[in-house]
């Protein structure tokens, strides 16, 4: 693996907060729905809630689970588990509770920390369904009433008083474990190392053009790793302010980046797109120097243009290389960053079609080097899918090489379903279709949205109504999982398969256009 090159970040997440702190004690590090802190509050909170989780007996190597909304309390959990060299395995709070108790079992969780609701969910109502799906789950902490058997947040936090902490962890044990959708029917996880997030965040801060003082607006969930790595590490790294919220929506994040003054705006194409197009926008005074996008062309030709980020930059990357591949910088030419064109970050190799960045080429994307990871904990199989064995990640995703050494984005191979920037795999879909009694086959593919990107939609071999399938299926998936259209079909031949017994989704997908067309 190629090794690490000389990168200013702090080894370890709780050596960047103790920088952070130590540097700028009373600047703010992050204003969300719970609150604000300063670096030297978020500083003192970790540390209390790292004495408490010690006192619940959490320690290095321990796996734990946290459930819970962007807040204040999240990061400070987060880095009060990085101090006792635990590792956290984030949890999406939009999944339903078999999902979350399979995600907690899946990684050996025995303790999980959970807010009370959040969009909706009731954790301490689905508390019992979570445990019956994850038999080995022993300790619970969760915000607000806390059903039996489970710590209220009060009661927790004043566990640490008096616990004194081990010491530091390594930098290469891993940080946090992230669990992402593939084309099989259950997430893989992903292990990730503290060397390999805190690098990855302090580049992609500094090509963003992040300074000590600026204020950074982003919404990415704290459960996927752009929420982590790209939006907590990078900004405390470079002592920049954290600005979130629990759900973004358009109009409520135009007026918290107007009230907060932030400098910067992280998120993918269809929150900017939502942005550009807000009625409300016109009434906003916004400050903004920078944006990190995954976008198309034009959104970020308008993101600089209408939003006045001028030093707007575009990165790719996924989960399993910690996230960042490459990014464009902001001091960059305008015309390099509007086109997409991004450099890898430094000492990662990357290939398209096999053939190095020198060379002008469209194909797959690999990718090679630090920030890769070690393999799908619990799965060699999956693993020996993705990683050869001289260490390419072969990425399933799509580039164009210019052939001075960047590549543009140009699409996915693999049939993930991108769902206003959640992966939906279609197997999960197919397979939550195919338990409904009436349902003996079925095929999930993507269908264009104008908000989204795409909605999961499917063909089923089914008698059944495709409303009472669709229902059926929606209280039993995530509500970004649930397919949107699901239409009915008398054999698997109506649906037709290639001659190996392969679904043809864009084919699918073309043909359920026709369809609701045809309906209109």
């Amino acid at each position: 693996m190629t090794s690490l090159p000389h990168i200013a970040a702090a080894p370890t997440a709780w050596e960047a907060l103790e920088r952070a702190a130590a540097l700028t004690p009373g600047l703010e590090a992050v204003v969300a729905p719970d609150g604000r802190a300063t670096f030297a509050e978020l500083r003192a909170s970790s540390a209390r809630l790292a004495r408490a989780l010690a006192a619940l007996g959490v320690g290095h190597g321990d796996r734990v689970g946290l459930c819970m909304g962007n807040s204040v309390d999240w990061i400070a959990v987060f880095l009060g588990l990085s101090r006792l060299g635990a590792v956290t395995v984030p949890v999406n709070t939009r999944l339903t509770a078999g999902e979350i108790g399979g995600i907690l079992d899946d990684a050996g969780v025995r303790r999980a920390l959970f807010s009370g609701r959040v969009l909706g969910a009731d954790f301490a109502a689905t508390m019992p369904a979570i445990r019956a799906a994850a038999p080995r789950l022993a300790g619970v902490v969760i915000q607000g009433d806390a059903p039996d058997g489970a710590l209220n947040w009060a009661t927790f936090a004043a566990l640490g008083d008096d616990t004194p902490l081990p010491p530091p962890p390594d930098p290469d044990a891993d940080l946090l474990i992230q669990y992402t959708s593939g084309t099989t029917s259950f997430p893989k996880a992903v292990p990730l190392t503290h060397r390999q997030m805190l690098a990855n965040g302090f580049v992609s801060g500094q090509r963003l053009g992040l300074r000590a003082g600026d204020r950074m607006h982003s919404a990415r969930p704290f459960f996927h790793v752009a929420g982590t790595t790209l939006s907590i590490l990078a900004c405390l790294q470079h002592q920049a302010t954290l600005v979130t919220m629990t759900r973004f929506a358009a109009d409520p994040a135009l007026e918290l980046m107007e009230r907060e003054r932030c400098t910067h705006f992280s998120g993918n194409g269809t929150m900017a797109s939502m942005l550009l197009d807000c009625p409300g926008r016109a009434q906003r005074s916004l400050r903004l120097r920078g944006a990190w996008l995954a976008a198309d062309s034009d959104t970020v030709r308008r993101v600089i243009g209408e939003l006045g980020a001028a030093e707007t930059v575009t990165g790719y990357g996924l989960s399993e290389a910690s996230p960042n591949v490459a990014q464009s910088a902001w001091w960059e030419p305008e015309e390099i960053r509007i086109l997409g064109a991004m450099a890898p970050q430094p000492g990662l190799e990357v290939r398209i079609a096999g053939q190095p960045l020198t060379v002008a080429a469209e194909g797959e994307i690999e990718v090679r080097g630090w920030s890769v990871m070690r393999g799908y904990l619990g799965r060699p199989d999956a693993t020996a899918e993705v990683l050869t064995p001289d260490g390419w990640l072969q990425t399933g995703d799509l580039g164009k090489s210019t052939g001075d050494g960047r590549f543009t984005f140009a699409g996915r191979l693999k049939e993930i379903i991108r769902v206003g920037g959640e992966n939906v795999s279609p197997a999960e879909v197919e397979a939550a279709l195919c338990a409904h009694p009436q349902v003996s086959f079925a095929a999930a593919f993507a269908l264009p949205d104008a908000r989204l990107g795409d909605v999961p939609a499917a063909f089923c071999v089914s008698n059944a109504a495709p409303e009472a399938i669709r229902d059926w299926v929606a209280v039993r998936l995530a509500s970004f999982k649930a397919p949107r259209h699901v239409f009915c079909v008398p054999t698997v031949d109506d649906i037709g398969l290639t001659a190996s017994g392969k679904v043809q989704r864009p084919a699918l997908a073309a043909r359920a256009t026709r369809l609701l067309e045809q309906s209109r």
